[in-house]
This record gives C-alpha cells, sequence and structure tokens, in this order.
C-alpha cells in the first residue's frame, strides 16, 4: 500500500494495467494526468483514499489473460504496436465517427445542439491526431528504432537534427494534453456518453463508438507517456554518457 502511494498514477497503470479500470470508473486521468499521486486524486474526486487503495489492491489480485506488461517489450516493439494498433485504429475510426456525427447534427441538432459542439470537437480532434502521429511517425519513433539499433549493435549515434529526443516528447506530450481536454469536454456534453431517451440507434451507436474511440485514446496516451517516452530518455542518455 505504501509503495502504492508514492507512485504516480502513471505509474501505477504502467506496472498493471488493471489498474487502469479503477481510475476509469471514478473518472480519473492516469494517461494525460498522470503524473498526480492517489492522495492528490483521492481529494480532488472527493474519494475516500483507503477505498481507492483497496479498489487498487482488489484489481491487482485479479487474474486476467488480457493483462500485457508493455514495460517489458524492447522500445522498437512497443514503437511498432502503437502505431500498427492505436494509430490504425484513429485512423479507420475517424470517418466512421465523422458521418454517424454529421448525421446526428441533421436529424437530431434541433432538439439536442450539444450535438453541434460535440462534433466540432471532434473534427479538431480528428485534424491534430492526424498531424500528431505523422510527426511521430517519421521524426520520434525512426528515432526510437534507431536508438535501439545502436545500442544492439554497439554503435555510436549522432545526435538528431532535433537536439535530444526530450524536444519531440515534450511535443507530443503537450498534444496530448489536448486531446485529453478535448474529450474531456465531449464527454461532459454528452453526459459521459449516454444517449437521450429519444436516442435512435444511430445516436446509441455513435456515443458507443465515441467512448471506444477514447477509450483507445487513453491507453494509446498511456503507453507514450508513461513507458515509451520515459524510457526513450533513459535510453538516449547512454549514447551521452
Amino acid at each position: 500500500m505504501n509503495n502504492t502511494m508514492e507512485k504516480t498514477i502513471g505509474q501505477i497503470v504502467a506496472d498493471d494495467y488493471r489498474a487502469a479500470q479503477v481510475f476509469k470508473n471514478h473518472k480519473i486521468d492516469f494517461c494525460c494526468k498522470g503524473d498526480r499521486n492517489v492522495v492528490e486524486v483521492a481529494e480532488k474526486h472527493k474519494i475516500d483514499i483507503d477505498e481507492l487503495l483497496g479498489e487498487l489492491e482488489a484489481a491487482r489480485r485479479q487474474n486476467s489473460d488480457d493483462t500485457t506488461d508493455f514495460r517489458s517489450w524492447p522500445l522498437d516493439l512497443l514503437a511498432d504496436y502503437i502505431e500498427k494498433k492505436h494509430h490504425r485504429y484513429v485512423e479507420e475510426r475517424i470517418p466512421v465517427l465523422r458521418q454517424y456525427l454529421n448525421k446526428l447534427c441533421k436529424v437530431h441538432g434541433e432538439r439536442h445542439p450539444e450535438l453541434f459542439e460535440i462534433n466540432e470537437h471532434f473534427n479538431a480532434s480528428a485534424g491534430e491526431l492526424a498531424m500528431h502521429m505523422k510527426k511521430e511517425e517519421l521524426v520520434l519513433f525512426p528515432y526510437i528504432r534507431k536508438m535501439v539499433k545502436a545500442k544492439q549493435n554497439g554503435e555510436k549515434l549522432a545526435a538528431p537534427r532535433f537536439g535530444t529526443v526530450k524536444n519531440p516528447i515534450q511535443t507530443m506530450m503537450h498534444e496530448h494534453d489536448n486531446e485529453g481536454e478535448r474529450f474531456r469536454q465531449i464527454a461532459t456534453l454528452s453526459g459521459n456518453y449516454t444517449p437521450p431517451e429519444d436516442a435512435c440507434n444511430t445516436y446509441t451507436v455513435a456515443f458507443a463508438l465515441l467512448k471506444e474511440f477514447q477509450d483507445d485514446l487513453h491507453l494509446h496516451i498511456h503507453l507514450e507517456n508513461n513507458i515509451l517516452f520515459p524510457k526513450a530518455e533513459i535510453l538516449e542518455q547512454k549514447f551521452i554518457s
């Protein structure tokens, strides 16, 4: 328990992803705001600290076939996984969600004007995420793979044109914060993705897909902010020292 209280919530989830569901249940952001400790988040969300720690301990004791220890993965493999699973998911889901949200605005917008704002936030996020992922695929991830290869082969590594890996990482984390905030607003506007009583099947499916998109984004950001990026910074230090 004491060990848990000393860690940030991002580190707790990095150690055991089963803890993510506990934080999700309490609407605690463990990805973009993963640098807080459990005492801070318990106070902010008005949760009894002993209750929260108990839930985390219970989650740890549960056996789950879906628990993957991403911390043990080589960095190039983790970068490949993020790109092929999460980047591809975003690219595939964006046009589908745009179509659904545009239809909702047209059919239900008069009775539910919040749909226009939700659509606006999603479209802004879609555009930013597309550029964000390209920067990772063309700049940051290739450098991480280059560092891994150089370490494996015992080779020296020339300094990148961006100076240090910390610079693109700082940019990526700032952009993660922006998208995390956009989806917090979408969640608020949608009543945490709860369709209204007069919702049709399209409305229900659209909100379910939005929530799925948000959940995938949270895991995506968590893998980068709390595992890939810190380890990339540590790896780079081996070439500097």
